[in-house]
């Protein structure tokens, strides 16, 4: 079969639903735009779009676990403070390396063949065996303890029966709630065989996370670390995602400060010796646009190309960044 007739198969009819997940026909979406693809592209352009499989049910936590305040009604109420205590520091410390070791166990595990709802199963097990909450359990009502997002989902994809393929790239990102504070992470895994292409991809995302943490210094805008990233994604050709961006965090999941991830001149708040919250660029093949499947969570790239993501939960301190979702 030659890779005319491979991108055909993986078209939707043209009254079917597109494939982007925008909820419109096929033919009134993507049917002209993909049409006028050439047979010449690369394999990952014809690469079938993912589907959503089958979502098992939520996994208990056991009752003596601490709970964030969500974990029963899906609703967070409290607003944490951006900067911390000593006290409060060494606390999040401590959730973000079991965080960190939570990431590399379910990492480990990656291969071909495995679900994503086995990686869950994996990360949830392994962060009750810390002691800690699965942050993202219920946290607005997501149903599951971690966020699996393969090829083109740029973020919070919902683990599900779809095993991963050789060839795919997945990113795992894992939040534990512990001693009262969230540790946030995560990476993005080859399976199997990776194209050089997407092997590329990912470790230009992992260079932009650097690149990120790198600006960090007290005193500086915010907007340094978007602008950082940004250019070193730019001079390798890819796009920055806008619609989602990194976030304060401690005693809460999300606190209402944004980090963004490309250069918004507008975003003049400075860095604050004590300030944590997260990096974690997403990086992406094509267009920086996204789209939202039906479920409200999974977003996806506009074009179907791939996207990749690395995260890490940062301290400012006086000479610039501590990385704390660190096992070290």
């Amino acid at each position: 079969m030659n890779e005319t007739e491979l991108l055909a198969r993986a078209r939707p009819g043209r009254n079917d639903p597109c494939w982007c997940g925008s909820g419109q026909k096929y033919k009134k979406c993507h049917l002209d735009e993909d049409a006028r693809a050439s047979p010449a592209a690369p394999a990952r352009s014809v690469r079938a779009r993912l589907r959503p499989g089958v979502v098992s049910p939520r996994r208990p936590v056991p009752a003596a676990i601490s709970r964030p305040d969500y974990a029963s009604n899906g609703r967070p109420r409290a607003q944490g403070r951006d900067v911390k205590t000593a006290e409060e520091l060494e606390r999040l410390r401590r959730a973000c390396r079991a965080a960190a070791r939570v990431l590399r166990v379910s990492g480990e595990a990656v291969r071909p063949g495995i679900t994503t709802d086995a990686l869950d199963e994996i990360a949830h097990a392994e962060t009750i065996r810390l002691g800690g909450y699965p942050s993202p359990l219920n946290y607005r009502g997501f149903p599951k303890s971690l966020c699996t997002s393969v090829n083109e989902v740029i973020c919070h994809g919902i683990p599900d029966s779809r095993p991963l393929e050789a060839g795919d790239i997945v990113n795992l990102d894992v939040t534990v709630y512990l001693d009262g504070m969230h540790g946030d992470c995560s990476a993005t895994f080859l399976v199997g065989e990776v194209d050089p292409e997407g092997r590329r991809l990912v470790q230009v995302a992992r260079e932009c996370l650097a690149k990120g943490v790198a600006a960090v210094l007290p005193g500086r805008p915010i907007s340094d670390i978007g602008r950082a990233i940004e250019a070193h994604a730019s001079r390798h050709g890819y796009g920055v995602v806008r619609s989602y961006c990194g976030h304060g965090i401690g005693e809460t999941f999300h606190t209402s400060l944004q980090i963004p991830h490309h250069y918004d001149p507008s975003v003049r708040r400075l860095m604050e010796e004590g300030m944590t919250f997260t990096i974690e660029p997403m990086i992406t093949e094509g267009t920086w646009q996204d789209l939202l499947w039906d479920d409200g969570w999974t977003a996806v790239t506009a074009d179907g190309k791939r996207s990749a993501q690395f995260e890490h939960t940062i301290a400012v301190t006086g000479g610039g960044a501590e990385i704390l979702t660190s096992e070290g």
